[in-house]
């Protein structure tokens, strides 16, 4: 083996495949997108040949991604709460489900428009509640230096799939029907079931007793909103999935109407897309090491706004072809920028919730985008839609003089466990609201500084759970300043102090370390509807105070 050989399988892209686990799942995860993609070619070509409304083939593509959107964060919330494997499993079975239903009904002739759609949307559905419990399940595969790795791996696999998967959908479905493409996706389901079923994974239980899921789902909202960075990503990424979206709607049409090709040309083309996905992809780290997050995302929408400009404006199938590529590549380097970006900013215990909202923007951007790129089309014609896509394209760069995209380092990661303060009421896990205040002493001539660090510090109280913070100064006593905030429950309380990471540790101790004075940072937590704690019988406060759980055994960082 050449040393560039061996340096890429030992350090770059491809380091993660040497944790069996991660290979299994892997190469299993290929087989079935192969499968996914095959189906997806099947069911658009099938839709062009019930009706020629550019809307309804637009709409296969809707039914497979809108379920992302709309469950995004029930299925980030699960994947966060349960045993990953087990949530995974689960979620192929409704996929699979879907795939076998839909293949007994084409096989007996049975499909309308109608049903393709809702048992796209089922299948749809079985993918977007695996997705978050995957994605946050890498990892536990790899080591934390090898996840950039790992996610650019993902990418491939799913891109590996597109590059191949549709031109065999295309050969399927020319020589077998529709019937058969989708009976591989369902067989091809089956070898990714294995591979979740033999995987041994190991996780540290909570000594906290589980959210249940409207807690989850709130927690998880919460923690997005008050994270500046994630936001922006977000939001850039819901953005390109509405404009880039119109390639994979339209180009079904772009086949039948510009290029008067049949299924075979249909696949060919996609797989065009896909090789380009597979070349960016596997040049994630060195467009990572040479540009910065904005510097990359708009070189990306510049190359995608002129490839899909090429695909509108050419009638020949080898240039399409070639601008499908350079279209692909720049998708995948933008959607692998933006999903690294996500998993490096969450900790883990909100990384299913925050990748099911990134999943929610890209597909929810695909699924409405396609939506109006296909009532467009049907208006002014595959051309004009593909040119109007082309230039938002072109112009979605202007969006950084706004929403400029964070820089991107290490993984945020979790901290030790503190333990639990002293307590000398009788609380249980639903006593509550808590309200925590903190007296700091700050000199006046750092007052500015101080300020702007709690700025910071609110954030991080308030999207691991706090609400109602607020920092004052006393009047009285200018160098005397009182952080306050709420948490709705005693338990909700343990959950906020634990949930932080490390570098917001340093931040809460940077804000600490204002305090002036031989006394240390006075912490009053009190019990703001107290009635409980007055009853005529009083229990055994030390028995009361370990009543929801155990006191951890490591204890780091300040109290608060």
């Amino acid at each position: 083996m050449t040393e560039p050989a061996r340096s890429i399988l030992t350090d770059g892209i491809a380091a993660p495949l040497r944790h069996a686990a991660f290979r299994r799942i892997w190469s299993a995860s290929l087989l079935s997108n192969l499968g996914l993609l095959i189906q997806a070619v099947g069911a658009a070509w099938a839709m062009t040949q019930m009706t020629s409304s550019a809307d309804k083939v637009a709409l296969v593509q809707t039914a497979l991604m809108l379920p992302v959107m709309l469950i995004a964060m029930p299925a980030g919330a699960i994947a966060d709460m349960y045993d990953r494997r087990i949530v995974s499993l689960v979620s192929l079975f409704i996929a699979l489900t879907g795939a076998t239903s839909l293949t007994v009904l084409a096989w007996l002739g049975m499909v309308t428009p109608t049903t393709l759609l809702v048992l796209c949307f089922v299948v749809g559905s079985g993918m977007a509640l695996f997705g978050p419990a995957w994605q946050s399940s890498v990892s536990e595969q790899v080591p934390t230096d090898m996840l950039p790795s790992a996610v650019a791996l993902n990418g491939i696999s799913y891109n590996i799939a597109r590059s191949f998967g549709p031109a065999i959908g295309g050969i399927i479905v020319a020589t077998l029907g529709a019937v058969a493409a989708f009976a591989a996706n369902a067989i091809l389901y089956l070898p990714l079931v294995v591979a979740l079923f033999v995987w041994r994974r190991e996780s540290e239980p909570s000594r906290l007793p589980r959210e249940r899921l409207n807690r989850a789902i709130v927690s998880g909202v919460r923690y997005i909103a008050n994270s500046p960075s994630i936001k922006i990503v977000l939001m850039r990424t819901l953005v390109t999935g509405l404009i880039g979206g119109s390639i994979s709607a339209l180009m079904p049409l772009v086949v039948r109407d510009l290029l008067h090709g049949g299924a075979q040309t249909y696949g060919i083309m996609l797989g065009a897309f896909g090789m380009g996905a597979v070349i960016g992809a596997l040049n994630i780290g060195e467009v990572r090491k040479r540009l910065g997050g904005e510097a990359a995302i708009r070189a990306c929408a510049i190359s995608m706004g002129g490839s899909i400009a090429a695909v509108a404006l050419s009638h020949e199938p080898v240039l399409t072809a070639a601008a499908l590529v350079v279209a692909g590549a720049a998708w995948m380097l933008a959607v692998a920028l933006f999903n690294i970006g996500v998993q490096l900013s969450a900790p883990r215990w909100v990384a299913g919730r925050s990748l099911a909202i990134f999943q929610a923007a890209i597909s929810g951007g695909i699924a409405i985008g396609s939506w109006g790129w296909g009532h467009l089309t049907d208006a002014a014609g595959v051309e004009a839609a593909l040119l109007v896509s082309a230039a938002l394209m072109l112009l979605s760069p202007l969006l950084g003089f706004w929403l400029h995209m964070p820089r991107v380092g290490a993984r945020n990661e979790d901290a030790e466990l503190l333990a639990d303060p002293e307590v000398q009421l009788s609380l249980t896990a639903r006593s509550g609201p808590l309200v925590v205040e903190i007296e700091y002493r700050v000199a006046q001539d750092n007052a500015r500084a101080f300020h702007n660090v709690m700025q910071e510090v609110q954030l991080s109280r308030q999207r691991n759970g706090a609400y109602g913070w607020s920092i004052a100064r006393d009047i009285a006593d200018p160098e005397l300043w009182t952080e306050r905030y709420h948490c709705p429950t005693w338990l909700d309380y343990l959950r906020q102090r634990n949930r932080s990471t490390q570098s917001e540790r340093e931040l809460h101790q940077s804000a600490m370390d204002f305090h002036l004075g031989p006394d240390p940072v006075r912490i009053r937590r009190m019990l703001e509807r107290p009635f409980g704690s007055v009853r005529w019988k009083e229990e055994s406060p030390d028995r009361a105070a370990h009543e929801v759980l155990p006191v951890a055994s490591a204890a780091a960082g300040s109290s608060t």
